[in-house]
């Protein structure tokens, strides 16, 4: 199997948004969402992670801002794929940014949430569509 390209790696377990955010459902409600290798590719070097406040036992709106990246390139904010409430958060990224450089599906996780309505899931983008996404983006 050929490597992807960097910042084309795109696992087919997970679902995308527009707004290159993942989100891997681990079971019926819980879902684990991040920031997609596309993503932290183009914005370089993540050298701050910022939660925002109180964000832990919130009910969020799909779209609505859960965390703020920082690199040398660009800020961007990190939005709820879907509704729900965020359960936890990943504080060793909060530490170590580069986590999500690194590993962007794994170590490099953002945050977990119990979603509101399963049919929000229906609104977001497969791999072939996200990844048809990302090459037009190039």
């Amino acid at each position: 199997m050929k490597k992807p390209e960097k910042g084309m790696n795109v696992p087919d377990d997970l679902l995308y948004t527009e707004n290159h955010e993942w989100i891997h459902m681990i079971d019926d409600i819980t879902g684990v969402c991040g920031l997609t290798d596309y993503s932290q590719h183009n914005l370089g070097e993540i050298v701050f992670v910022e939660f925002i406040n109180n964000i832990v036992h919130t009910k969020i709106e799909s779209r609505e801002t859960v965390l703020i990246v920082e690199s040398p390139k660009a800020t961007a904010d990190l939005f709820a794929p879907v509704s729900g409430v965020i359960i936890t958060v990943n504080r060793d990224a909060e530490d170590s940014p580069e986590l999500i450089n690194n590993d962007p599906y794994g170590e490099g996780w953002l945050f977990k949430i119990e979603i509101r309505d399963r049919d929000e899931l229906e609104e977001l983008m497969g791999p072939d569509e996200y990844m048809e996404l990302i090459i037009g983006d190039r």
